[in-house]
């Protein structure tokens, strides 16, 4: 049978894994971040009725320019953005291939901060961008000092924070971003997939944007808007970042059907939202009942916890799948991350966790 060996693939894919994490079907899939929630139902009569419309045109081209989303989406942002500052895609991840096409590639170099979110690394790869690795402070955090010290040694192109991190939970302050601005002359993107879910009153990145025009910050409707199926992810940035990137999209990238059903969404933005609450409810309930187990979760401004304290998390997780629990399993030693779910999931996770033989795989 051929294999990637026996093709003539790039030399800098070699060895590389396709990011993926395990779907199984299971009662609790606490795995992927997702809002267990869902869309609520009279949302979702409306967002048909949208994308039925789109398809009355369908055998058109969509709206190349997505124009109606991102009046939209600058709306819901607020910060004074218009639709010339907004860009969107298929999902963020298409948002961060967008900006390594544009201000990576190659010889040129993105710094990240891991662990982090495996698919910028993944993106890296992909575009042909140096992946270069900084290091964290203590407790995961990224200091003003140590992002400035950390661009000083590598001289990257690029400049990736996520806030809050993921897979750890812990926020990036604006100090350190402003700082990570002011030390490089390259561009600086912030992803913000889990801002909806950080403490009520605290402040965005994209309230650094005015005159900052290298710098970049990234959402996603997947987590709070519970649209992860949808694919929708977009970026806010000064009118002549949204210009490169147009440079590097294919055309009509956005189909007609994405567009009408983000708008659709956004136009229940406060309804799609009452749901955050209850999320950031459970998890701070997994932060506060985990130690009583005996593992010791990281506080978190996200949508999920990383705890430790796992011995063997390996088993721990198996464990859990053999209860139709599933979560993650990152590689992170000693730790297993869990999304906060709705209430009831929350409740079947910890009891599931609290079993004898969860206990023994932890203590063996």
């Amino acid at each position: 049978m051929t294999s990637l060996d026996d093709l003539p693939l790039r030399d800098n894919l070699r060895g590389l894994e396709p990011y993926g994490a395990p779907q199984r079907k299971v009662k609790v899939a606490l795995n992927v971040n997702e809002n267990s929630h869902g869309v609520p139902e009279d949302v979702a009569h409306d967002i048909v009725r949208n994308v039925a419309e789109a398809i009355l045109t369908i055998h058109r081209y969509p709206d190349r320019e997505f124009t109606v989303l991102r009046e939209k989406l600058a709306e819901y942002l607020g910060h004074g953005l218009t639709a010339s500052n907004m860009w969107a895609a298929n999902g963020s991840n298409e948002v961060t291939q967008h900006v390594l096409q544009a201000f990576g590639g190659p010889g040129r170099s993105v710094l990240g901060f891991p662990p982090t979110y495996s698919m910028h690394s993944i993106l890296a790869a992909a575009t042909g961008t140096d992946w270069v690795e900084g290091d964290r402070d203590a407790e995961f955090e990224i200091s003003p000092e140590t992002v400035v010290r950390e661009i000083e040694r590598t001289r990257p192109d690029v400049v990736f924070l996520c806030a809050p991190n993921n897979p750890t939970g812990t926020p990036v302050s604006l100090e350190a971003i402003a700082a990570a601005y002011d030390a490089t002359p390259g561009m600086v993107f912030v992803d913000e997939a889990y801002a909806e879910f950080m403490p009520t009153g605290t402040p965005s990145a994209l309230s650094l944007l005015a005159d900052r025009p290298r710098l970049m910050v990234s959402r996603t409707m997947s987590k709070a808007f519970a649209f992860a199926g949808a694919r929708v992810g977009y970026l806010a940035a000064d009118p002549v970042v949204t210009d490169a990137l147009r440079l590097v999209r294919l055309p009509y990238h956005l189909s007609a059907i994405t567009q009408a059903a983000a708008i659709a969404a956004l136009g229940h933005s406060a309804e799609m939202l009452g749901m955050v609450d209850e999320i950031k409810a459970q998890r701070d309930r997994l932060i506060a009942e985990l130690p009583a187990l005996g593992y010791a979760p990281w506080p978190s401004q996200a949508n999920f916890v990383l705890f430790g304290g796992v011995n063997d998390p390996h088993a721990t997780w198996q464990y859990l799948l053999d209860r139709d629990v599933l979560v993650r399993d990152l590689g992170i030693p000693s730790t297993l991350r869990v999304s906060a779910g709705t209430e009831a999931e929350t409740t079947e996770f910890l009891g599931a966790l609290s079993g004898a033989d969860g206990a023994a795989a932890r203590r063996s």
